[in-house]
């Protein structure tokens, strides 16, 4: 590893001297991109990031959310991208356990996994069909290992991902607000260094994922042992029961370079490690590699000397190695030795707050050749386009991703994966159900209405389960920040971000920035991908199912914006037109109606629509619940366009309402009394999906819509 030019210049000029060569390695992985954020970090700030149930320590891996009643609940959101695209098991299975152990650091029990994956066209290629076959196999085994269910997450394929893979990871906790870690330390209290062996592995994955991916380095991707993640898990909360734990810390990009550098920062405190004190996997490793590992399951825990044994001891039941590897100080150093031999020794505050840069940032010169759609033509056959966007890969059932996830483990889960959002029960007889969304398409024409239209699209989500909005996390991904086309995009996603958290007072909780991910065609498309926490109180979220002669009302407007809609994309192969954009007033005016009606029991089911439009959201409905709905397109608020429009647009704000007939006229008059736009479009029945404009425009069995949803995605992957 090394430091730029400048960096290096300006490391010298703080310490005034010529840094070691173990400092100069210390310093490389703590000021890599991976690590400081030296490009966002500035701007990161204009994301609003408290709020009345945020609750802010020093020191904190996760976010935490005050839910009452004395529970809290943690959040974080992780990636292994640059691992993940060169060993995918590996890379997904330890990018698991590293957003796990960033939820333990607060001392909360880690109760959910969600991932959000991107990959290259499956139906083309083998590549991307052997990453995503390996990388479902990574966070499967180690979700399932733990113990820990994975209750939703997403996937997505597109070109710009080819050879490649995103691998976002996010978890949740949950505890007791009083069991939260107070990071904090006295002069004299001792670094306790617990769980798996330092080894070679992962050394210099910091820096490999601060750069574009132009070499396979597996020795840069760490090794994940899920079983002694499982020990260490119930090591350090019985330890936190105890309170034997003054602050804590996971050991992840870095190693222990940043997991030292930052704790002591944080807390301004000096922190002196002796090396030879580690338990390593491999005999004669130099400082520089033990500094710099990324081996996995390791916790840092401060602790005072009179705490130590019973730490030890707790370590010693479940079998985990311990070291105690130094003592803090008051003088704010980080001093490295080996025996009586220093290494290192500098400033933590110079270490752990890398030099912030200012990236030049323009309008990238493709959003001025974005094609118009005005020569797209309606397909003559609508029937067939519909069952083919049904088992399109962006579309088809994910079922063959989450039933490989024991999604039910823990007994928590009340709504399973692949509905609108998964549901947790927690101890205070509340519900809280948990989102992430992403659209690269969206993002690609537009990147500040894209994200804008991400951050909905999970709220949305979570809403249909009756649930009120508490917090966001964000994964930013994007190519090259030194290309200033590219960190426009970045900059235009986050403040489209920051202008809807602001309005909906949705704090920012936590988020991971990850630039760099480029392919040997060129950058991926700005992806930026939201995860959305919602609370239900005290009503289980539980959905009716649909019978016959229920009615479906549809609340929002559809409008002529399909730019980057899977119809233009997949049925027509075209890039270009309108992407869809948020209309703030309508957003809040339709999310706090569909909450109001859930609440007063008047819903039997609520769906949004999103990915496909009008017609795949219906067919959903009716593939879930194994039931007919014919459907009058003509009642659908919308502007005047074609039929093939209406029903593929993916205009945001918009909500499916199944509702029982006692309840129609209720609804109705709560609708034109908030102004709101709405139409009754139709009837569940019998067996077929019928959309109708004066004459049937399509008619679909739902049998076979239902078995093309549910096999495609499977077919693609194991069959093609």
């Amino acid at each position: 590893m090394s430091l730029e030019e400048q960096e290096l210049a300006h490391l010298k000029s703080k310490i005034k001297r010529n840094p070691t060569p173990t400092e100069i390695q210390i310093v490389a992985a703590e000021w890599s991109e991976h690590c400081s954020y030296k490009s966002s970090k500035k701007h990161l700030k204009m994301l609003p990031m408290t709020g009345p149930l945020v609750i802010s320590e020093k020191g904190y891996d996760s976010g935490v959310l005050d839910v009452g009643d004395g529970y809290v609940v943690t959040v974080h959101i992780e990636s292994h991208n640059h691992p993940s695209a060169v060993e995918p098991y590996g890379g997904a299975a330890t990018g698991v356990g590293g957003v796990i152990r960033d939820i333990l650091s607060a001392g909360t029990r880690p109760i959910a996994i969600f991932d959000g994956l991107r990959f290259g066209n499956i139906q083309k290629d083998q590549q991307a069909r052997w990453l995503f076959k390996n990388a479902v196999s990574g966070i499967a085994d180690y979700g399932n290992c733990l113990g820990i269910p994975t209750i939703g997450g997403e996937v997505e394929f597109d070109d710009c991902y080819e050879n490649y893979a995103l691998v976002d990871v996010a978890a949740i906790g949950f505890g007791k607000k009083e069991r939260l870690i107070k990071n904090h330390a006295n002069v004299g209290d001792v670094v306790v260094l617990l769980g798996g062996s330092t080894g070679r592995d992962g050394i210099g994955g910091s820096q490999f994922a601060s750069d574009s991916l132009e070499t396979e380095d597996r020795s840069a991707v760490q090794i994940p042992d899920p079983f002694i993640e499982k020990l260490i898990i119930e090591a350090i909360l019985e330890a936190r029961d105890a309170k034997l734990i003054h602050a804590m810390k996971d050991l992840g990009g870095g190693g222990l370079s940043c997991a030292i550098s930052e704790t002591a920062d944080t807390l301004s405190i000096g922190i002196e490690l002796d090396v030879n004190t580690i338990h390593t996997r491999e005999p004669g490793m130099h400082p520089n590699e033990i500094m710099t590992s990324e081996s996995q399951e390791r916790m840092l825990i401060i602790t005072s000397k009179s705490k130590l044994k019973k730490l030890q001891d707790i370590c010693k039941k479940f079998s985990i190695k311990c070291s105690m590897i130094g003592v803090v100080k008051s003088n704010k150093m980080m001093h490295v030795k080996k025996g009586k031999k220093t290494f290192a020794n500098l400033p933590t505050e110079i270490v752990a707050n890398a030099p912030l840069l200012d990236r030049p940032s323009k309008k990238p010169r493709y959003l001025e050749k974005i094609k118009s759609d005005e020569k797209i033509k309606t397909p003559s056959n609508l029937s067939s386009v519909l069952l083919k966007l049904i088992g399109c890969p962006n579309i088809a059932s994910r079922h063959w991703v989450y039933g490989q996830y024991d999604h039910e483990v823990g007994i928590r889960t009340v709504t399973k994966p692949g509905r609108d959002a998964s549901v947790l029960r927690l101890d205070n007889e509340k519900f809280l159900s948990a989102k992430i969304d992403g659209n690269p398409k969206h993002c690609y024409l537009d990147p500040r209405e894209g994200a804008i239209g991400c951050f909905e699209e999970a709220c949305r989500n979570v809403v249909c389960t009756g649930a009120t909005p508490i917090g966001m996390v964000d994964h930013l991904q994007f190519g090259n920040p030194e290309d200033p086309e590219i960190f426009w995009t970045f900059l235009e996603s986050l403040k489209g971000l920051t202008d809807y958290a602001k309005e909906f007072k949705i704090p920012c909780v936590g988020g991971k920035v990850s630039f760099y991910n480029e392919t040997p065609k060129g950058p991926i498309k700005p992806t930026p991908l939201i995860g959305v926490l919602g609370l239900i109180e005290k009503k289980n979220p539980q959905q009716e199912k649909i019978s016959e002669n229920d009615v479906l009302i549809i609340i929002g407007n559809t409008k002529n914006e399909l730019g980057g809609s899977e119809y233009y994309e997949y049925i027509h192969n075209f890039i270009g037109g309108k992407c869809p954009a948020v209309d703030f007033h309508s957003s809040k005016q339709n999310m706090q109606f569909v909450l109001d009606a859930i609440k007063k029991n008047l819903v039997k089911q609520a769906h949004d629509c999103s990915k496909g439009g009008l017609a795949i959201a219906i067919s959903e409905l009716c593939i879930w619940n194994d039931i007919g709905c014919n459907v009058s397109i003509n009642e659908v608020p919308s502007e005047k366009m074609t039929d093939d429009r209406i029903l593929f647009s993916e205009s945001h704000s918009r909500y499916l309402l199944v509702l029982d007939q006692k309840n129609l006229k209720e609804i109705e008059n709560l609708l034109r009394t908030s102004k709101i736009p709405f139409g009754i479009i139709g009837k569940f029945k019998g067996d077929q999906m019928v959309f109708e404009k004066n004459k049937s425009v399509i008619d679909l069995r739902v049998d076979k819509a239902q078995k093309t949803w549910m096999n495609s995605l499977r077919e693609m992957i194991l069959h093609a």
